[in-house]
């Protein structure tokens, strides 16, 4: 992108979109067609503006002081210095923020810039701004800053007794959830401890921002958000402004999987333009995204199952420990999930489950795909997996005699009363063709573990097969009001979505063209850029934007259509109701009206705003129950691994994926996003740890930190999708994206534990938990 373009994009957003793609086949229209992504030709020519790609006129660039220590007390700040190198224009610290010095997610505990204490590795502590980028990196390292280092509380469960790391305290939640009778007992017991690691979202496009003065004295923040109207209300109360002198502009995001920017930078730019009136633009590098944004919660899990003769459960207890780093996040609403989903998709009349979050001197934690559900999943069938091998039932059997459906109650005393496929999802990945073994051949290795030069011998290699049976929540829980606007407006044949739900990936921008060309049957649809001046929308997450603003587009889109049928009706003396629209031709149900959607118009332009907002939902009581969640969704995913069993090396196969969907709306995209979630499961089970030894990250780049590649995706065979319509939800569609991640983790693991007979009771998989030493 050239710079002229790039400031342009900086400075005058614009409604502007990309057209539909052209297809090889009749033009795709509609839902349940696999219309071409909207920005797939400007990604694949190098033209999507990304938000590293701006520009803008008397441009200053910003650097960013982290601390390096993962606690400490700061005794001062000396910013003398980068004050007065040439090409600084401005360093700011804590004693500059205007407004509220602290902010958050869930709740506002995070300080804009560190002023007493550090709290974990990485937390900023300065900005500067320069005219350019190496001036302002020098800078901030230039900033003297005296600490006295303190003793850093790494492990949650000494956070417990540990001196408080905050003045809210080291607990920021507990849920017991009872369920049942405590007295009931089974026959069999199986108990099981379990570890999940810190698993970065590791988003590949840049994190990076860029932040204009208004001459009103407000600002302008050009970032690749998620959530804008968040931001835009989190930068106003730092910045000290009312919330409409701050703008949020959505730049092309790079995909997302978790809260893609973190506002560790987003804050300080707009800090920075503020004070020197001049542009100021932030790309991280890869180090501080590994440091700043939040990752996947480790956690910490015991769990005893009952069951009885037969191997159906009786009671489940479990102890769940989630480590939120040093700030709250998300950390509340990832226990509720992983507490209300500990005990998994099967049927358990009585539950006795015991959640934590605490705070520590780790990185902070916060939302990644499938929350709390991912961690509670690789241990529930880790447990599953114990109960069959102690009854010699096969690891499937067991979890058929168990798995849950609708009208079954969920621990937290709801009723599931959305469509619960679990039963025919495992009979479809359980009864799916096994790949073939792989040859003893020399020209074949490459198929063993370890790659081309990994396996010493093939006769180390072990191959099994394994199940994982997981579920999620769609949308917010607890209470959260959950809520989306849009606008359809039809003019000269073309119609424009505004709305402020972000494409992240996820595919909004294409449902949102296929609903308005299924409901008005017009063909050209343009979805206009994001940006606060648009009413709020809410976060891409947990299915939100399919559900809630694919909704408020239909909802939109149905208002158009009666304000263009109803004179036509009108006129020919019939219901609107016995028109249709088809390929852009408006035709009576006896024929004798026969018009196209131009002629319709007649020049006119029609539009409407409309709103969607699904169900309410309660908090979780303190027993742990309540109606907390909207709905739900199911997967289960037969996995087949080789393993060399001296080396401990773990080839996936293939994973065999059979999903509760409710509805497919675009079939191409649907499978892709399926695939790209079980590939970031696999991650998730074999390479993904962001390791921090005494709070300090270690290897904070794609070197040190193992993303799978596409050479180490496996075979992923969707064998059955199940559509089985949520009647509540908009289409009837269920969020795709989240349970693939949860369950292909659990499945994984459990093939390993049955090529090697060894627990596997942590994630990611080391090595020598699948060597086999006799």
């Amino acid at each position: 992108m050239s710079n002229d373009a790039a400031a342009a994009t900086a400075t005058t957003p614009t409604s502007t979109t990309a057209k539909p793609a052209a297809s090889p086949e009749a033009s795709p229209h509609g839902l349940g067609a696999s219309l071409a992504s909207t920005h797939a030709p400007a990604k694949t020519e190098g033209t999507f503006p990304y938000a590293a790609d701006l520009w803008a006129e008397g441009l200053l660039w910003a650097g960013i002081l982290r601390s390096p220590h993962p606690h400490a007390r700061i005794v001062s700040i000396d910013t003398t210095h980068a004050r007065e190198m040439p090409g600084v224009r401005a360093v700011v610290t804590h004693e500059d923020v205007p407004g509220a010095a602290v902010h958050g997610r869930g709740s506002a505990d995070r300080p804009v810039f560190a002023s007493e204490v550090v709290r974990h590795h990485g937390e900023p502590i300065a900005a500067v701004a320069a005219d350019h980028p190496d001036t302002a990196r020098m800078a901030a390292a230039a900033v003297i800053v005296e600490y006295e280092v303190l003793d850093p509380v790494t492990d949650p469960e000494k956070a417990f007794e540990a001196e408080p790391l905050h003045p809210d305290g080291n607990l920021i939640r507990h849920i017991p959830l009872r369920h049942g009778d405590p007295e009931a007992a089974g026959e069999i017991v199986v108990d099981g401890l379990y570890r999940i690691g810190r698993q970065d979202p590791a988003p590949i496009g840049a994190e990076a921002g860029l932040a204009v003065p208004r001459p009103d004295g407000g600002v302008e923040l050009y970032v690749a958000s998620t959530d804008p109207h968040a931001d835009r209300d989190t930068a106003a109360a730092v910045y000290g402004l009312e919330p409409d002198r701050v703008k949020v502009v959505v730049t092309g995001v790079p995909g997302a999987t978790a809260d893609r920017e973190d506002p560790g930078f987003q804050l300080p730019l707009g800090l920075l333009a503020l004070k020197t009136g001049c542009p100021v633009k932030l790309t991280a590098t890869r180090e501080e995204s590994f440091l700043g944004h939040a990752h996947r919660h480790p956690t910490l899990l015991r769990y005893r199952h009952h069951a009885d003769a037969e191997g159906r459960l009786v009671k489940v207890e479990a102890q769940i420990l989630l480590d939120a780093g040093a700030y709250a996040d998300t950390s509340s609403q990832a226990l509720a999930a992983a507490v209300s989903f500990a005990c998994g998709p099967y049927a358990v009349p009585n539950a006795f489950i015991e959640g934590w979050a605490v705070r520590t001197n780790n990185p902070p934690s916060g939302h990644v795909r499938g929350e709390g559900a991912m961690q509670v999943c690789a241990a529930y069938e880790a447990q599953m997996d114990k109960l069959a091998k102690k009854l010699g039932v096969d690891p499937a059997e067991l979890r058929l005699r168990n798995v849950m459906g609708t009208g079954d109650v969920l621990p937290t005393g709801q009723t599931v009363t959305c469509p619960a496929p679990v039963a025919e999802l495992l009979t479809a990945v359980r009864d799916s063709p096994l790949p073939p073994l792989p040859k003893d051949s020399p020209e074949d290795e490459w198929v063993l573990p370890g790659g081309p030069e990994g396996a010493g011998e093939p006769g180390a290699v072990r191959r099994g097969v394994g199940y994982g049976v997981g579920m999620v929540h769609m949308l917010g829980a607890e209470g959260a009001d959950e809520v989306s606007t849009a606008t359809v407006r039809v003019q000269d044949g073309v119609a424009t979505v505004l709305c402020a739900a972000v494409e992240t990936g996820q595919g909004f921008s294409t449902l949102a063209r296929q609903i308005v060309q299924e409901t008005l049957g017009i063909d050209e649809v343009h979805v206009a850029s994001v940006d606060t001046d648009q009413p709020p929308a809410g976060p891409g997450c947990r299915g939100r934007h399919t559900w809630v603003s694919g909704g408020a587009v239909e909802r939109a889109a149905k208002m158009v259509r009666t304000q263009l049928l109803q004179p036509l009706a009108h006129k020919f003396g019939m219901s609107a109701e016995l028109l249709q629209i088809t390929d852009g031709k408006i035709t009576s149900y006896d024929g004798v009206l026969s018009t196209t959607v131009t002629e319709a118009m007649d020049g006119k332009e029609l539009w409407a705003t409309a709103q969607c907002r699904p169900h309410p939902t309660e908090p979780l009581d303190d027993t742990g129950q309540g109606d907390a969640f909207v709905g739900l969704a199911f997967c289960a995913i037969r996995a087949v691994v080789d393993v060399d069993i001296e080396l401990g090396s773990v080839r996936v196969v293939e994973l065999a994926v059979a999903q509760d969907v409710g509805r497919v709306l675009n079939p191409a995209q649907l499978r892709t996003r399926i695939e790209a979630g079980v590939t970031q499961g696999v991650g998730a089970a074999l390479t993904e740890n962001l390791r921090t030894p005494r709070g300090l990250v270690r290897h904070p780049d794609l070197t040190g930190y193992a993303l799978p590649t596409a050479l180490d995706a496996p075979d992923i065979r969707i064998v059955k999708l199940v559509e089985e319509r949520d009647v509540v939800a908009p289409f009837g569609a269920k969020s795709v994206s989240a349970v693939p991640v949860v369950t292909s983790p659990a499945a994984v693991a459990s093939a390993v534990r049955a090529a090697t007979g060894r627990p596997v009771n942590r994630l990611p998989i080391r090595p020598q938990a699948a060597v086999v030493t006799s």
